[in-house]
């Protein structure tokens, strides 16, 4: 699952659908209360301005998706946030041969859900819920006005569609249907070529491919709805939809969606598995030039690189792109592992962030516990991390197990590693402390402060019977 739906990109409503509504909707000798309030609205704002009628209609539909643009972005960064903890769910529905019952696994995914602070995911319907009735409610005003003649509209046109009331004739009859029918089957392609959909397979991937060839199909339906409406309503629709191709195009541009803080999307039309294409990076934060560099054919210790400068420079989405390609290339990538971890540690995805940090570690004592000095000091990290990220669960005899390693690790030679060493020392008094072994607490303590003096307050606290467990996360390393 990834943040950007197809349905989210696409504007449903387009598809001829609300046209037939509308024209049920006006059968009648009044119309709804709705449609004269919006026919009221627009006669002021004609009034108002002067402006002929097919330039009200047409600022009028963009104020209106002008106005639903800020409820699609919150809906984009919801489904972001449901793609970034949907991996730590539980399937909703049983796992074969599982014997567990639908409505017991269902009240479990639901209640991890909860748990994890997932969104709702009503969001995927939210935007469409609003911009659907939106749309509706413009085409049948804009119709109903058309065939009331409403007043200025057989003259409130220009070029070939002069009148607004009439349907499409004559020898320019047909651009606006080929034109609208056009746009809605292009908007179509855009989306299903930019989403984010390319890891969706099985059934949910039938049911896109399924989507896709219905919107593709529907575009003959909706040409020769086209001829059957009359132009001032081709005027919005066309608007309408040349509308949602410029913001389809502004939301696939990597800058907008940077300062939009949406996630980069990845290109499906190179490969059939998305696991194995990374979306071009964009690295004119990193520099002045303005280019773009292809990192598919890289190494995992290039690409770790990379995600440790994205990181410095606050581009933790990008980031974690990398690092998930990296560990795509090299499952077994102990740096990547780390940083991963630390990063989704950062980002509250403690379960996820566990398994990379335990994995990690379970690599570097494969041999015993390792001597050369970067193995150490990776031991040393992911000690730490592992050992913070359960304290956050509140996990603390989880916690001490890794902490304890420390008491096993030989005192490291070099200095840099020797100052994390002493910090994973004091860790490991903190949390021998909670567990009320102060004794032992204190010797790793003596053993600090004989490093480094500035840890003799928390000696004294420990002496003076005050906890200082709540130094344990605050004291974690930082630079990975």
């Amino acid at each position: 699952m990834e943040s950007d739906s197809v349905v989210t990109q696409l504007d449903v409503p387009e598809s001829g659908l609300g046209t037939q509504i509308g024209e049920q909707i006006i059968s009648g000798d009044d119309a709804i209360l709705p449609v004269q309030a919006l026919i009221s609205m627009l006669d002021g704002y004609h009034d108002l301005t002067g402006f002929p009628w097919w330039i009200v209609i047409g600022s009028a539909t963009l104020a209106l998706r002008m106005a639903l643009f800020p409820l699609l972005i919150l809906q984009l960064n919801k489904l972001k946030r449901i793609a970034e903890l949907f991996p730590k769910l539980p399937p909703p529905l049983p796992p074969p041969l599982s014997e567990r019952s639908f409505k017991d696994q269902f009240t479990l995914f639901w209640n991890e859900r909860r748990a994890v602070g997932c969104p709702s995911f009503l969001w995927f319907m939210a935007y469409i819920s609003v911009q659907f009735p939106c749309f509706l409610l413009w085409m049948t005003t804009v119709r109903k006005m058309s065939l009331d003649h409403h007043s200025g509209f057989e003259c409130g046109g220009a070029l070939w569609f002069q009148n607004l009331s009439e349907l499409p004739h004559g020898v320019y009859g047909s651009i606006f249907p080929l034109m609208i029918a056009g746009l809605h089957f292009v908007n179509v392609q855009i989306s299903f070529q930019t989403a984010s959909t390319g890891k969706v397979s099985g059934l949910l991937g039938f049911l896109v491919k399924s989507y896709k060839f219905y919107l593709d199909v529907m575009t003959l339906p909706i040409l020769v709805a086209g001829f059957c409406v009359p132009q001032g309503s081709s005027v919005y629709w066309l608007t309408n939809s040349f509308i949602t191709l410029i913001q389809q195009l502004c939301l696939n541009d990597p800058n907008v969606r940077h300062h939009l803080g949406l996630p980069e999307m990845m290109d499906l039309g190179t490969t059939k598995d998305a696991r194995n294409v990374v979306a071009p990076v964009t690295f004119s934060n990193l520099s002045h030039k303005q280019h773009k560099l292809s990192v598919r054919n890289r190494s995992p210790s290039d690409l770790v690189m990379l995600s440790v400068q994205l990181l410095e420079k606050k581009h933790k989405e990008r980031a974690i792109q990398l690092l998930r390609l990296a560990l795509d290339k090299d499952p077994e990538h102990v740096r990547a592992l780390i940083i991963m971890g630390q990063t989704l540690l950062q980002d509250g995805m403690l379960v996820e962030a566990i398994e990379h940090l335990e994995h990690a570690i379970s690599r570097l004592l494969l041999q015993g516990y390792p001597t050369e000095i970067e193995e150490v000091d990776l031991l040393i990290a992911a000690s730490q991390w592992a050992g913070s990220c359960y304290v956050q669960q509140g996990k603390y005899a989880e916690a001490l197990i890794h902490f304890e390693r420390f008491g096993r690790i030989k005192e490291p030679e070099d200095s840099t590693s020797k100052s994390h060493y002493y910090d994973g020392l004091v860790m490991l008094a903190s949390a021998l402390s909670h567990e009320d072994r102060k004794a032992e607490a204190a010797k790793y303590l003596r053993r600090a402060v004989a490093f480094n003096p500035s840890y003799k307050v928390y000696l004294e606290e420990l002496e003076n019977e005050d906890s200082f467990a709540s130094d344990l996360v605050n004291s974690r390393r930082g630079d990975y």
